[in-house]
């Protein structure tokens, strides 16, 4: 009752609905398959016969489950809270919900538990799978309630953040790039602070608590954490308090705000206009000596045009892409810091690749947002409506919004390639090898804005089409750090451990099917959504083995036909697709 009747209709009809199964069903069994990948590449087909191997085995087996864990509630409670109220405000629903007679709370709070009852279920689904890990030894059952306490209180300032920053802005693209870079540069500032305090220090420790992971690290390691003692304490009670303080704060603002971001003030800027500037006709005398508004001459595809020379996504775009460069900035420096021929983070990657790795990460998601809203804000602004029924081609549609994608989303894609070069001028990688990875990345860019399309071209509900969207993405480069992990910790033959890794590859590629299929299945697609997952093994073996070229040729080829896959269904099939019951010359 506290959280009103948005959260009670929501708690009520969530069950309701198979994908609520499917969700916890599918997660349960993605942690099994984890599991029994992470088993065969440890131990093969072994007779394994030291408890002190399966113990070894059951700590690695927690902690990779704990650190995804986290990484999902932190990613779809900021997502699914984002999203919600975006949702709302395209649709033009939420002005409704500020006429009826809910309070204030209702709508921050309602809104706010009914976005993380998703991510509350996955927790509460994963109890039984930790405390199974429990029974293989190298984890105690104060690592297990404490992990788990983790993520679900790190889950509410996440969600309160993206929550206030979708009342504030008006444009779900700038709601979704604002909630992400915020979150990152928090938390790249948390461990800047931190790393500049004198370790040890009670204000660097208070500082460090408002990084989950950090937190969560302590507890996988605890005698890691604490130094020179031989039984660690395993809690961390400063945490919750905390997260609780961050989530106050930030859930205070936004009710102090909410009425006035909320209209917004072009809502009553709109209404306030006198009758002949709010479009009403006028006389003719007066139209005559009107003066002519300067009007604009428009491409000759129009829909390229509107996406580059109007502000469609609002002027905070601007803000967006400052913070971006800062974020830039800070990583530059940090590489130039870092020795070329340093220690390797996990065995894998240098600390600079690291850090263009995470750059390029969040231009591919903002890329990747900046598709997807490019499609549902036609459809919830009954714009696409009006669209189909004039004479824009399905090419002039599909390849004007993809020309407007790269357009206004590139300083995201020209600064990683320049952080690239910068570590090559600073001896950390070749000519060649920068070129490879120039390759690499422009390729998965353009999968990037072309799966938003597509996301958005086979959902119908806004909010499902960015959830399949951000989720894809997010989930195929969470599955590739699990796979270097892995191969990693196997330390073995690379032909050995494929067999290992086929089941995981299997449901990767089914899952994946089932996403970009999900409306209108095509051979090319399947067979997209099959080769994928393989390739991408390839490609991360390959890496391994200091390999360059096969890398490169490896994603060029997987994510370039996947690219194309869904591409050419967009064009060939955009009026079966929308309904549209006319023919368009393609």
């Amino acid at each position: 009752m506290f959280a009103g009747p948005i959260f009670s209709r929501e708690a009520l009809t969530a069950p309701r609905q198979v994908k609520h199964f499917l969700i916890r069903s599918g997660y349960v069994a993605a942690l099994f398959v984890l599991m029994y990948t992470a088993a065969q590449a440890m131990f093969g087909w072994q007779q394994v016969r030291s408890v002190g191997d399966v113990a070894r085995f059951g700590s690695l087996v927690f902690q990779i489950f704990c650190l995804v864990q986290l990484s999902l509630v932190l990613f779809f409670a900021l997502l699914l809270a984002a999203s919600g109220v975006a949702q709302e405000k395209d649709r033009q629903t939420l002005i409704l919900l500020l006429m009826t007679d809910l309070r204030d709370y209702e709508l921050v709070f309602g809104k706010l538990f009914a976005s993380l009852l998703t991510v509350m279920a996955l927790i509460v689904v994963s109890i039984p799978v930790l405390f199974f890990v429990l029974l293989l030894g190298g984890t105690g059952m104060d690592q297990v309630i404490w992990a788990l306490v983790i993520c679900a209180a790190s889950a509410l300032p996440a969600g309160s953040w993206g929550l206030l920053v979708a009342y504030w802005r008006e444009k779900t693209f700038q709601t979704l790039a604002v909630s992400m870079l915020g979150l990152v540069i928090f938390l790249g500032v948390v461990e800047g602070i931190v790393a500049i305090l004198p370790a040890g220090s009670v204000v660097a420790h208070w500082v460090g608590l408002l990084d989950p992971y950090r937190v969560l690290f302590s507890i996988l390691d605890p005698l890691k954490a604490h130094h020179g003692l031989t039984t660690a304490h395993v809690a961390s009670w400063d945490f919750l308090i905390v997260m609780a303080a961050a989530a106050v704060v930030i859930n205070g603002v936004t009710l102090l705000r909410l009425r006035v971001w909320n209209p917004s003030r072009l809502f009553f800027t709109t209404a306030m206009l006198p009758e002949d500037e709010a479009g009403a006709a006028l006389p003719n005398a007066a139209a005559k000596s009107r003066p002519e508004a300067r009007t604009r001459r428009i491409w000759a595809n129009p829909v390229v045009w509107r996406e580059i020379c109007t502000k469609a996504y609002g002027r905070k775009i601007l803000a967006i892409k400052a913070a971006y460069v800062v974020l830039a900035a800070l990583i530059a420096f940090l590489v130039g810091r870092q020795p070329a021929s340093g220690e390797l983070v996990l065995g894998m990657i240098s600390s600079s690749g690291v850090a263009f790795v995470g750059l390029c990460l969040i231009s591919l998601i903002i890329i990747n947002a900046q598709a997807v809203t490019a499609f549902t804000s036609e459809r919830d602004g009954k714009t696409l409506e009006l669209l189909l029924m004039t004479d824009v081609t399905a090419k002039e549609f599909v390849y004007g919004k993809l020309g407007g994608i790269l357009y206004n989303t590139k300083e995201l894609i020209l600064i990683p390639l320049a952080l690239a070069a910068y570590v090559a001028w600073l001896g950390g990688a070749t000519f060649e090898q920068y070129v490879y990875v120039a390759i690499g990345f422009g390729v998965l860019v353009l999968f990037s804005a072309m799966l938003g399309l597509h996301s958005g071209l086979s959902f119908e509900r806004s909010r499902t089409a960015i959830a399949n969207s951000l989720g894809t993405i997010f989930f195929l480069f969470i599955g590739i750090f699990i796979f270097m992990l892995l191969l990693v910790e196997a330390r073995s033959s690379f032909a050995q451990q494929f067999a290992s890794f086929l089941v995981f590859i299997l449901a990767g590629s089914i899952a994946l099917y089932a996403s970009l299929s999900h409306r209108n299945p095509s051979g090319a697609l399947m067979l997209a959504a099959g080769a994928l997952p393989f390739l991408t093994f390839y490609a991360i073996t390959e890496f391994l083995l200091q390999g360059s070229l096969g890398v490169c040729f490896a994603i060029s080829v997987a994510y370039g036909f996947t690219t194309l896959a869904m591409l050419v269904p967009s064009v060939s099939e955009f009026d079966a697709s929308l309904g549209r019951t006319t023919l368009n010359n393609t």
